[in-house]
């Protein structure tokens, strides 16, 4: 059978070669025993009114957190926190490598350096975590809840907290390290893939029961269907996509033999940032609203957070703003037009029609600078989309003209576009992105130790096009 079916046949591959069958089963053991301490609760939580409050937490840093956790923070496990200290100390230390000399210079020593600023990060999401841990049990003390969700507040229930959920996540950052170096594929990439696709065949059992109750029709379930595939096969084709800008490399005589002289590429990817732009924005926009939960006596807070919930006007406007902003930001940090125009000149390589040096860095910051343009509108794109189809765009709260549009909108048969289509789009944006960006890059180093033991990938028609090509 695997003859007819290549992507049977590259599974098949998979278990033939010990090795790689090792490292694959490795990889699902870890993220079992990742599973398994998402079903422990942290002591002195009122498990029931856990799950009642985070039913209402849409939109605040409470239910951005709990997507990235796989629902641990919504159980309030010992792993509530899941991988997100640690992804924010590796954006800290990773921002602070360019204004920090100390930490540019342990990034150029190799090996010995990059050991060197792990180990830092693995400090730095300690504290991240001791902070956030103690913050989200005086948040949970907080707050108004029948029953309540601590029923015994105070020193003890912080410290135990503090405790339990700092030495969950070291533990959750150590699966992580063991699967990268072990396994295959990215472990921290893959947790959170594993924590997202879990709540999977919870969705789509939500949505056979809407069907059989007769919420939702056949024909919305199929259209629903369909633009999630539409959605997914836009993001995989545009996750690919690169501009790649000739390189010539001139020809040099090193003693009786010459070198050089032949023709490459510079590829710049439309979507340099990655989701980090879509994570810094939303953890922005989410922040006011975990305010008003911290203190809900304040007014001032309560108004700005009920003016960010999901569909608000200036939700969407601060939730662009952001994603369009760090895109911009991100890719300037990561990558440094100058640095590598002098590279180029330094290699004898040039770009045909370009002079080398300034003229070379100038044109490469601005193809960049265009290809990050794209880039951050098809985020902003990907990411307002489940937001449209769950609660729509509220234009009420617009001043002078925002009720005038809503009567507009009601008295033409329109109003879907405010009140959403009614329908759950279970992969959002962020989480969409993150989904299909770690499918893609375990595939592709599977197929590259596939090919490296002399077997088809996953891709077989592009490769034998490639190898002839």
């Amino acid at each position: 059978m695997a003859e007819f079916n290549p992507v049977l046949g590259s599974f098949l591959n998979i278990y033939r070669i010990p090795d790689l069958r090792k490292r694959v089963l490795f990889m699902l053991g870890l993220l079992a025993i990742y599973r398994v301490g998402s079903f422990i609760p942290t002591p002195g939580v009122d498990s029931a009114a856990m799950q009642e409050f985070f039913s209402q937490q849409t939109g605040t840093i409470f239910g951005f957190m709990d997507m990235f956790s796989g629902g641990n923070l919504s159980r309030l496990s010992i792993f509530a926190l899941g991988i997100t200290p640690y992804i924010t100390a590796s954006i800290i230390l990773q921002l602070l490598t360019v204004v920090w000399p100390f930490l540019e210079r342990l990034s150029k020593e190799g090996e010995l350096g990059r050991k060197k600023i792990n180990q830092y990060t693995r400090y730095l999401t300690v504290g991240l975590c001791l902070f956030q841990s103690m913050a989200t049990s005086i948040a949970l003390e907080r707050t108004e809840a029948l029953p309540p969700i601590v029923p015994n507040p105070g020193w003890g229930f912080r410290l135990m907290t503090m405790l339990t959920l700092t030495t969950g996540t070291t533990f959750v950052m150590w699966l992580g390290e063991q699967i990268s170096e072990r396994g295959i594929g990215n472990g921290i990439s893959l947790i959170i893939f594993a924590g997202i696709v879990v709540g999977l065949p919870g969705a789509a059992y939500s949505l056979l029961q809407d069907w059989v109750a007769g919420e939702l029709h056949i024909v919305a379930i199929l259209a629903l269907l369909a633009m999630m595939v539409l959605v997914i096969a836009a993001i995989v084709y545009v996750e690919r996509g690169q501009r790649r800008i000739p390189i010539q490399y001139a020809k040099r005589v090193v003693g009786r033999k010459m070198y050089g002289g032949q023709a490459t590429h510079l590829p710049l990817r439309v979507n340099s940032g990655g989701v980090i732009p879509v994570i810094f924005a939303a953890s922005i926009v989410a922040f006011p609203s975990t305010l008003g939960l911290v203190f809900p006596d304040v007014s001032w807070m309560q108004a700005m957070s009920e003016q960010l919930r999901q569909g608000f006007p200036l939700y969407n406007l601060i939730y662009i703003s952001g994603i369009m902003f760090f895109c911009f930001f991100y890719v300037s940090i990561i990558f440094n037009p100058d640095e590598v125009a002098d590279n180029i000149r330094k290699y004898g390589g040039y770009i045909p029609g370009i002079r080398p040096g300034r003229r070379t860095s100038e044109y490469i910051d601005r193809t960049l600078s265009r290809l990050t343009a794209a880039g951050a509108v098809y985020l902003v794109l990907v990411c307002l989309l489940p937001e449209f189809l769950i609660t729509g765009f509220k234009v009420q709260p617009i001043p002078w003209i925002g009720p005038g549009i809503d009567n507009f909108l009601v008295n033409y048969d329109l109003d879907f576009i405010t009140t959403g289509l009614g329908v759950n789009f279970y992969f959002g944006g962020t989480s969409l992105l993150i989904v299909v960006g770690v499918a893609m890059d375990t595939v592709k180093q599977i197929e590259s130790q596939l090919i490296m033991r002399h077997y088809e990938g996953f891709l077989k028609k592009g490769r034998i096009r490639g190898r002839r090509g």
